[in-house]
Formats: C-alpha cells, structure tokens, sequence
C-alpha cells in the first residue's frame, strides 16, 4: 500500500518529465502532449504484458493507478480549482452579450444532445449485437454531451477565434458542466431503478432548475461577499487566501447544500474576476492573484490530462466492445452538430449568430476528464463496460484528433479579425 505522498511524487515526477520531453522533441500543446505520452507508455505497458505475461512490472503499476480514485480526483479535488481559473477570466461585458445564447447551448443544447446520443448509441449497439438498456445509454448521452471546460479553455489558448466566438465556447463549456452533471445523476438514477417511480420530466426539470439555480446563487453570494472582504484590505498574501477560501468553501457548501458545486464556483470566479481587479486589488496583489491562479491551471491541467492518458491502463476491453465504442465518436459529432446548429436557426433574427460558424463549434465540442470521471464513477453493471469504453474513445478522439486539428477549421471557416486600423477600407 503505498502513501499519498508517493502517488502525488509520482505524477509530478511524470508529469515533469513527459512534459520536457514533449517540449524538448515531441511538441505538442503542453496538455495534449502529455495525454498522448501517458497513452502512449500505457500501450507499451499492455504490450509488454501480452509478450511477456511473466513480468511483474504491468501489475504493480496498474495497482498503483487503481488506488488512485479517478473521479474523487477530478470531481471532489481538482474540479473546483480549474473551474475557478477559467471563469476569473471571463470578459463580463462579452458574456452579457451573449447571455441567452450561451445559455441556451448550456441547458437546451446539452438536452438535446443527451437525448440524441443516447437513442443513436442504444441504436448502433443494437445492431453491432452489444445490447445496452436504454436508460444506459441515455447516461451515457448525459456524461458525454456537456463540452468539458478544461479542455476546451486548453484547446482555445493554442487557437486563434474571433473574441465572440471563444466567449460563447468559454461560457458554454463553464456553465453546461454543471448541468451535465445534474442530469447526469437523474438518468444514472432512472437507468438503476432507484428514481424510476418518480422519475418524469417535470421533476428532472424542477430538480435541475433546483440545483442549477441555487448553485448560481450561492456562488453570486460568495463571490460578492469575498469581494467585499478583499476591498477592505490591502494585502496580498490575505487575499490570495481569500480566492483559495473562496474556492474550497463554496464548492464544499454546495455539495452538502444538493446544489451544483461546479456552477457555484463558476458564478464566484465571474463576480470576483470582474470586481475584485476594478475596485479592490491593488497591482500588486492583482499580478500576485493571476500568477497564482495561471499556475494552479498549468500544474492541475499537467496532472489530469497525463492521469487520462495513464488511466487506459487499468481497463480491460473486449474488441467487440472496443469496436462499438468507437461508434460513439460519429453520433457524439452528429449531436453536436444538432446542438450548435438549433440556436442558429432559433436566434437567427437577432443577427449576433452566424451558420459559417457551425462547423468550428460543431468540431471545438472537446470533451475531457469530468465526462471520464463520471464514467468511472458508475456502479457495477453489464452495460458499465460499454459506456466507459465509449466514453475514453470520444474524450480521446476530441483532445487529440479535434483539439490538434481545430486551429486549421477556424481559418478555413472562421472570419478573419485584423487589428484596428487594418481592416479593409469600405467599397466605393
């Protein structure tokens, strides 16, 4: 049994050294780089046990992984602090513009998404003789439909896109987790028999409301009241401290209040993001706040991505499994598709959406380490291995395949933003 010290060791150690050698050689972006390099050591691994079965060196490391909990991690660890340092940089201003559409690709997108993926993937099972119930495969729509917003805020700092077009990315991805996550936990509950005599729309709906929307409030009233508490001072150490309580406390009260902890700490991030430089920090402490937090984004962003990479060591898939799972990648791309294209189409008349930008949405729909965390989190079950195995081809279909392709899909389908004073001077 080893120690929580030598798992953290370990993970710093790899990710330290994946990480020089990805720079040194490989260069890739940082965190795809070292997803791939953790894939990659993880199939060597497997192939050094199919050739030789007698070594010892697969066993011991996949019992150590296997005490690592993936979800406890991600979900109860590392969640709250990523979310945090993605919406303190949000631009409140372009936000606001774009309420109602990013609002809309959060909740109504990612039902529809759901429902979509979930009757497709229940469908190609069906015929590829790997039956799933359907309840499974909605779950499956549920945990894998929301855009993850670590990978997708990773994605878009390798990535140049029209500053409207990555505030609706941004936005989407920080709000829709938090309602995956919900309806994430109301179809896990249908689909195992325990909320099936309750379970009918109006209550998903009333329960999702519930928790989404107290999740928004408390976060509001916590970030306001850490704004108010760093405007009396002028510390920095204190009000570092003041973030970090902010994070951990919230998230926490969330969770033992039934509320949605990553839509908490998002609100929080954006209340503290826009006040807190304006009207409470002094320079000092705002260059002290941002290089925290730029640094608590890198190192837990260096871990999770090589902990994606690492974790394919300690499942064991059938290839008719396998085969099937990669029927997910098509039919999650074909709900997205469904899912961007229905606010265009809706909110047409405002003139604030474009349809040129439907394929680059439809292709920056990356997924990540929460959609793994909550596959791993599922309980026993027949259909537990399918779902997990299409939920790893899909995540890693998106960061590597998407995530590397997708600055070459915004020049060719994204408008050009040249700087002021050198657009094009108007036609006579």
């Amino acid at each position: 049994m080893i120690s929580l010290l030598d798992i953290a060791a370990l993970l710093l150690v790899l990710s330290a050294a994946f990480g020089w050698l990805n720079h040194r050689f490989v260069r890739l972006p940082h965190a795809t780089g070292l997803l791939v390099m953790g894939l990659l050591a993880s199939l060597i691994l497997l192939a050094v046990e199919a050739l030789f079965p007698d070594e010892l060196l697969y066993d011991e490391l996949a019992g150590t992984l296997r005490q690592i909990d993936f979800t406890q991690v991600v979900m109860d660890g590392m969640l709250a602090f990523l979310l945090f340092a993605g919406a303190i940089n949000l631009n409140l201003r372009l936000l606001r513009n774009r309420a109602w559409q990013i609002a809309f690709l959060a909740l109504i997108g990612t039902l529809i998404s759901t429902f979509i993926v979930g009757g497709l993937f229940w469908w190609a099972a069906g015929l590829a003789g790997q039956s799933i119930p359907f309840g499974w495969a909605l779950v499956f729509g549920a945990l894998i439909s929301p855009t993850d917003p670590v990978a997708v805020l990773n994605v878009l700092k390798n990535v140049a896109v029209p500053e409207a077009v990555q505030i609706e990315m941004q936005g989407e991805a920080l709000f829709n987790d938090g309602v995956g996550v919900v309806l994430f936990t109301l179809l896990l509950g249908f689909a195992t028999g325990l909320g099936e005599e309750s379970f009918t729309a109006a209550s998903a709906l009333e329960h999702l409301a519930v928790e989404a929307g107290g999740g928004i409030l408390l976060g509001l009233a916590a970030g306001y009241l850490a704004y108010l508490a760093m405007r009396a001072i002028d510390d920095f150490s204190v009000e570092v401290l003041i973030t970090l309580a902010l994070v951990a406390g919230t998230y926490a009260a969330a969770q033992k209040l039934g509320l949605s902890g990553p839509l908490a700490v998002v609100s929080a991030g954006i209340v503290v993001g826009d006040l807190a430089p304006r009207k409470a920090m002094s320079e000092r402490t705002e260059g002290y706040v941002s290089s925290l937090w730029t640094l608590i984004d890198e190192v837990l962003n260096s871990i999770l991505f090589l902990l994606i990479g690492l974790e394919v060591i300690i499942l064991r898939f059938d290839l008719p499994v396998i085969a099937t799972a990669v029927l997910g990648i098509p039919i999650a791309l074909a709900a997205r598709l469904v899912a961007v294209s229905t606010p265009v189409l809706l909110f047409r008349w405002t003139g604030t959406l474009s349809g040129r930008n439907i394929p680059f949405l439809t292709w920056a729909g990356v997924r990540g380490g929460i959609s793994v965390a909550l596959a791993l989190s599922l309980p026993d079950d027949p259909s537990k291995s399918l779902v997990l195995a299409a939920t790893y081809a899909v995540v890693l279909f998106t960061i590597v395949v998407q995530g590397l392709t997708l600055g070459a899909v915004a020049r060719r389908t994204l408008p050009i933003e040249l700087p002021r004073g050198l657009e094009a001077p108007p036609q006579p």
